[in-house]
């Protein structure tokens, strides 16, 4: 049974297979969201104009991707404070969150250089006084004390779920994930409704956390993996995931017990947005400031906005890299790591066939205001 908690964080290090190295879609992503981010931070101050404002950056994994979102509030309240000519300058303090597992040493010698190098408004502005920490822990979890805080982000994370579903290690046919790692064609109504539910659980506490933590008007800017068919077997980590199953029950066949290999289960749900907004209205706890659905392309080297794919076979490779940074520790914890070479050449090879045509994850953004 996965322990999301103990076994899961991103690729270590800054080698070739490593997150640091494999991060450009998550970094592509938040520069798409950048205009949602700097609103955010812009009304944020505005408002509550704060002595010290506190930032916090929840699931902020290792590698530079955090520290762009770093440089884009410092650089917003450069701004705003020089507009305003305020002579008592806001003070910034960042935390960095991320399970325990999470490659913090990575993270922090990310953040030496970027201290050194300085932020895009450093030529023009007077940058504030700024504290950056790290804090791990399941943002599942309460993490600071009430009312304390005035921005949260999050990028990438939230379509994970805080464990497997209770009840898919059940024997009888109906209630077992029987073969499958995710959610695909095969699988029973009985296990869609527990992955579904777990959604819904998790996100509802998610909301009720920030919200104790946020103070009186703060927001949060949230990016994560969805859908945009609300026909929960097709959505695109179905079948990204579906393939890697497939590869999974090849490779593994002969090297492990059956039942090892079908006791494997991701805890990832890809919500829609009108699952998404279902539970921010029932939670009555936040304003939601705006919400869509953007794609990317799986390859994450690929910034053309054609459908012809130009070469299949280096873009399933970036891909499985991609994807075997995020899912390295889950796999290698139930299986062992003498897997993880050929499971992700063969899935390299099964990705190539299906990119003639160019094939997009469904990501989706959302800004709320605590009310």
């Amino acid at each position: 049974m996965v322990r999301m908690e103990h076994d899961f964080h991103m690729a270590e290090g800054e080698g070739e297979l490593s997150y640091s190295k494999n991060s450009r879609r998550q970094k592509n992503v938040i520069r798409e969201t950048t205009p949602i981010i700097q609103n955010a931070t812009r009304e944020v101050y505005t408002a509550l104009l704060p002595k010290t404002m506190i930032v916090y950056d929840l699931g902020c994994s290792s590698g530079p991707n955090t520290l762009l979102f770093i440089s884009n509030v410092i650089d917003i309240i450069a701004d705003r404070c020089c507009k305003s000519g305020e002579g008592d300058p806001v003070e910034l303090q960042f935390f960095l969150n991320d399970l325990t597992g999470n490659d913090f040493n990575q993270l922090f010698r990310s953040l030496e250089e970027f201290k050194r190098l300085g932020t895009s408004d450093q030529k023009r502005h007077t940058l504030p006084s700024y504290y950056v920490s790290g804090l791990p822990g399941s943002y599942y979890n309460r993490l600071f004390p009430r009312q304390s805080v005035h921005l949260f982000h999050s990028s990438y994370c939230l379509h994970w779920r805080s464990k497997v579903p209770e009840g898919l290690e059940a024997w009888s046919e109906a209630q077992s994930n029987e073969d499958n790692i995710y959610i695909t064609r095969t699988t029973t109504p009985f296990v869609v409704k527990r992955y579904q539910e777990q959604f819904h659980k998790d996100f509802s506490l998610f909301l009720k956390l920030r919200h104790e933590e946020l103070v009186s008007g703060g927001q949060m800017v949230l990016v994560f993996l969805g859908r945009k068919d609300e026909d929960v077997y097709n959505g695109d980590l179905t079948n990204f995931l579906d393939w890697l199953q497939d590869r999974c029950n090849l490779s593994l066949i002969s090297l492990v017990e059956k039942e090892k290999l079908e006791s494997f289960n991701l805890p990832v749900y890809g919500p829609s947005v009108a699952e998404v907004k279902e539970v921010v209205m029932q939670s009555h706890m936040f304003n939601m400031n705006h919400i869509k659905l953007f794609e990317a392309n799986w390859d994450p080297y690929d910034d053309s906005e054609g459908d012809d794919v130009q070469d299949s076979a280096r873009s399933s490779m970036n891909a499985a890299k991609c994807i075997r940074s995020v899912l390295k520790s889950l796999i290698a914890c139930h299986f062992g790591e003498t897997i993880l070479d050929a499971l992700f050449t063969d899935f390299a090879c099964l990705v190539a066939k299906h990119l003639e045509e160019k094939t997009k994850y469904a990501i989706i953004v959302m800004s709320l205001k605590k009310i």
